[in-house]
């Protein structure tokens, strides 16, 4: 993606200009963000998506009782028609199940990749929304058809209703309002409190029209769960430590590598004394935890391996269908793609996908990153490959991680 072109999808601005300006400063309007836009699912697929037992689905009512959220999945039957007012059904990760949604996904990548979560789209009757509330993270809203009222305003007190399945502000108030027609677009920053609420409206026809809005949003790791995934996959790496560099180095070098260094050691009390109390944690072991947890933030590629591994590290419930017949060469010529679903990033060292992480360097490990940012690579790069490496692609195909390209 060209940073420095401007986009309508940015009201005009590069995307370089709008991360400077507007990225988790200030919102954004859009008008025409995507002129002529039209709703990529219809009611009818939104709908068969939501009754998938692997697809994240809600359905929120507002009625005279109060808010109602119930999880999915749906049986047809179990969405009200739209003549009913007040629900709103939201179907989570569709980018993950349907092609073009994961190509408008692709629009917003000029974020890093390690940032960019998932596309949600809503569906509302008439007085439908999920009310006032704050995300943690930085939100898309782009209409998709029919009408949504957008109120916001940065919200000072936080305090959030009790006795509500749903985080909605006890004491919103809004600063600005808009109205959403479709291809229309806002930009929010995390913590930037909205209320949207469909509104009924009708096409050129007079036909009434489905109030769908699609949320791009965006993972903002908490700092104190990054670190607890982080340590948990270096531990990980420790146990896994004699098995990968035995594909390096001799055995008794590495025993040798382990005897200097004491990563592997296991704690010793030797002078411990008889205890009356215990129940008391010996301050040796703490200053043998401490050591040990010191230790394996001292090496930096460690801790960006296992960063690579927990961002490409799939949701619960994401499977792939692996292929019925392996691949010829043939099947090659064409070049591969990405499946919908793989995540796939890497750093200088390098490649993880889905959780993995590989190590790679020089010609290898630059086709590679190329697959990384363009999801896609070409027959002819694929020509200049190694062995090990096309070795490695024929596993990720055979799991369905990538397919194919298509023919030109």
């Amino acid at each position: 993606m060209d940073i420095n072109l401007p986009l309508p999808l940015l009201a005009g601005m590069t995307p370089a200009q709008f991360m400077r300006r507007h990225w988790q400063k200030k919102p954004l309007l859009v008008r025409a963000a995507l002129p002529g836009f039209n709703p990529l699912l219809s009611r009818i697929e939104l709908q068969a998506l939501a009754s998938q037992q692997d697809v994240e689905s809600r359905l929120i009512v507002q009625g005279k009782s109060g808010w109602r959220m119930t999880s999915g999945p749906f049986a047809p039957r179990g969405i009200p028609p739209m003549s009913q007012p007040g629900w709103t059904l939201l179907v989570q990760g569709v980018d993950g199940h349907d092609a073009q949604c994961h190509a408008l996904l692709q629009q917003f990548r000029f974020v890093p990749d390690a940032r960019l979560d998932d596309l949600m789209i809503s569906m509302a009757s008439p007085s439908g929304g999920v009310g006032p509330h704050f995300d943690s993270y930085d939100v898309f809203l782009l209409q998709a058809s029919g009408q949504r009222r957008w109120r916001i305003g940065q919200q000072k007190d936080l305090s959030l209703q009790s006795g509500v399945p749903l985080k909605i502000l006890q004491n919103f108030a809004p600063e600005e309002e808009f109205v959403l027609n479709a291809g229309d677009m806002l930009y929010l920053p995390p913590r930037y409190a909205h209320d949207g609420v469909a509104l009924a409206s009708v096409d050129a026809k007079g036909k009434a029209q489905d109030c769908m809005t699609y949320s791009i949003g965006f993972r903002a790791p908490a700092k104190l769960a990054l670190a607890a995934e982080l340590m948990h996959r270096l531990a990980e790496f420790s146990e896994d430590a004699v098995e990968d560099a035995a594909e390096q180095q001799s055995a008794v070098a590495f025993q040798k590598l382990i005897k200097k260094s004491g990563k592997n050691s296991l704690y010793r009390d030797p002078t411990q004394m008889a205890s009356s109390t215990p129940a008391a944690l010996p301050d040796a072991l703490l200053a043998f935890a401490t050591e040990a947890v010191m230790q394996a933030l001292q090496d930096p590629l460690a801790i960006a391996c296992a960063l690579g591994e927990v961002m490409t590290e799939l949701k619960p419930g994401v499977w792939f269908d692996e292929p019925a017949t392996l691949p010829g060469v043939d099947d090659w010529r064409s070049g591969l793609r990405l499946d919908v679903k793989t995540r796939m990033m890497y750093d200088t060292h390098h490649i993880f996908i889905n959780g993995d992480s590989y190590r790679a360097k020089g010609a290898d490990a630059t086709l590679m990153q190329l697959l990384a940012d363009q999801r896609t690579l070409s027959g002819t790069a694929l020509n200049k490959i190694s062995r090990d490496a096309f070795e490695l692609l024929a596993d990720w195909r055979a799991a369905g991680w990538l397919h194919g390209a298509p023919e030109a």
